[in-house]
């Protein structure tokens, strides 16, 4: 497995969300209307509501403002660990998002990825890896950006299961590698294991929540990196999201 990029490389993570978002926008353009009124695998979600729901990740960006100096950041699993607490809102938020955008819903998700990627570019003129404020607390820009890839990876797939549609998949290959290590490094420094990505899809629907967390299915997705060791149970820690 690839490892993850370095946190202050902004370009080359800018670049994997760029590919990402291009990617998944095609693939969401070719739903057809009754297919965004099916429900989603996310309960009480349609497949419209995952759409909006992707507008709305990359709006994130698009609000993000300079902090003052000296803020100290979240850390990535910080900034991820303030989701669960906000779940009822956030899914309040995307009903609402995709019902205003029912009449053009990938326009409005069009311009809200525009008005991220400008808001990238006036960021990063702050320095090499600035601390923005971002709606869930202060954060730094490349944590931030991951967060971003991560939002789009875990709902692409989301979206790929919940239409059937497997003959092409929305997702990146770079984006899914940046996303299952960035997950792995949370586990990892919260138990000191040396651990290794078996299956990177799986792994993220492991860490994700997305499929119940069986020893069959850890032990699929992970491996202890030394031969003496075994994979351990993580039941306490999963998911992450």
């Amino acid at each position: 497995m690839g490892g993850r990029q370095s946190a202050t490389d902004l370009a080359a993570i800018e670049e994997i969300l760029a590919a990402q978002w291009r990617r998944l926008r095609a693939w969401v353009g070719e739903l057809d209307e009754a297919a965004t009124r099916e429900p989603s695998v996310l309960g009480g979600w349609t497949v419209a509501d995952l759409v909006a729901h992707l507008g709305r990740a990359m709006d994130a960006l698009a609000v993000a403002r300079p902090t003052a100096p000296g803020t100290v950041p979240l850390t990535l699993a910080e900034y991820l660990g303030s989701y669960p607490e906000r779940a009822e809102q956030i899914s309040a938020v995307t009903r609402d998002l995709a019902e205003q955008i029912r009449p053009d819903p990938l326009g409005a998700v069009d311009a809200m990825a525009a008005a991220a990627f400008a808001r990238i570019a006036a960021l990063r003129e702050l320095g090499p890896d600035p601390v923005v404020q971002a709606r869930r607390g202060p954060v730094l820009l490349s944590e931030m950006l991951v967060s971003r890839v991560l939002e789009l990876v875990v709902h692409g797939d989301d979206l790929a299961r919940s239409t059937h549609r497997w003959a092409a998949s929305p997702l990146e290959p770079r984006a899914v590698t940046l996303v299952a290590a960035a997950l792995l490094e949370i586990v990892v420094d919260r138990g000191g294991w040396d651990l290794e990505v078996v299956d990177e899809l799986a792994w993220i629907r492991l860490a994700c929540g997305r499929v119940p967390l069986t020893v069959e299915a850890l032990t699929g997705a992970l491996r202890a990196t030394y031969t003496s060791d075994s994979v351990p149970d993580l039941g306490g820690m999963l998911p992450l999201l």
